[in-house]
């Protein structure tokens, strides 16, 4: 599947690029480029798609997406709603890219380098970083945007020592990227994905994504499945429990009204998926989310 390309700048030989965004929502159309990305979120919320991955993202997690892995970080609602107010909410993330071009195929190609290809080639599907490496990458990030030289150099050699001996990597995706087709084909996904965003809160027909996509409803099936590894519906009840777990975030709505503002029209069927989604019941999660509130 060909999605929209991202460039990432680059100015200079380095040894990667940093990229602080401070913005009202992230980018929100499905891209990939050919750069690992470390991305670490200051602020914000919303809705992680990488490969086939979908999940939660919020304040102080830390991604790593593989080269080429088509992803998006999609914002809540809330980011996109106009408002007069000067407190309507931002967004703001730090992404460190790599890319063995940025330092030279002679460097990459030095035998110290080898775990560091490795690691490369290992972490296509993405992580999510957890425990003590993420608490040692963040200070390391952190304190990134004025190195120069030899000390940025050498942040690149921490980050990696640290990633490629860590056990603390949980994958996103379970299958490697997909092949590069038409561009035509990026489009289609991603109008299908901004449609189920937008309208996952309701009932949501076969028939009418397929028209998205210009397709027929068989054939859209056959499409998304083979570009995804999961079913539509599949995809829409996962985009739901994640609206989902937003609203019982909040702690003020009953889950039976959660239920059907996330666009379930039954309540043990919103169950059983919000389970089999997340590993556990709407009540513990709602638990969960009352004792960080308290801490």
């Amino acid at each position: 599947m060909k999605v929209v390309p991202f460039n990432v700048p680059k100015t200079a030989p380095e040894a990667f690029r940093y990229q602080e965004d401070n913005r009202e929502h992230f980018y929100d159309q499905l891209h990939q480029h050919p750069e690992l990305q470390i991305m670490l979120i200051l602020k914000g919320e919303g809705t992680l798609v990488a490969g086939d991955y979908l999940g939660r993202f919020e304040a102080d997690d830390l991604f790593i997406i593989g080269s080429e892995q088509p992803h998006v970080f999609r914002n809540d609602e809330v980011y996109y709603r106009k408002t007069k107010s000067k407190s309507k909410k931002k967004v703001h993330a730090i992404s460190l890219y790599f890319h063995q071009q940025f330092v030279g195929e002679w460097f990459w190609n030095l035998t110290e380098m080898k775990a560091i290809r490795d690691f490369f080639k290992t972490s296509l599907r993405g992580y999510r970083v957890t425990g003590p490496t993420k608490e040692k990458l963040i200070s390391v990030i952190l304190s990134t945007k004025n190195k120069t030289g030899l000390d940025r150099l050498s942040v690149f050699v921490e980050i990696f020592q640290v990633l490629t001996s860590s056990r603390h990597l949980k994958s996103l995706s379970v299958t490697a990227p997909y092949g590069v087709h038409q561009p035509i084909e990026g489009k289609r996904m991603n109008d299908v994905i901004q449609f189920t965003f937008k309208e996952s809160h309701r009932k949501v027909y076969l028939e009418e994504v397929a028209e998205i996509a210009h397709l027929s409803t068989e054939a859209f099936c056959r499409y998304f499945k083979m570009h995804t590894q999961k079913t539509y519906t599949t995809f829409l009840n996962e985009v739901r429990v994640s609206n989902a777990c937003r609203l019982l975030m909040n702690q003020d709505m009953s889950i039976q009204a959660v239920c059907f503002q996330s666009g379930f029209t039954n309540i043990s069927n919103f169950n059983r998926i919000f389970k089999r989604v997340t590993g556990k019941s709407p009540s513990t999660y709602l638990n969960e989310q009352s004792l960080k509130s308290v801490r």
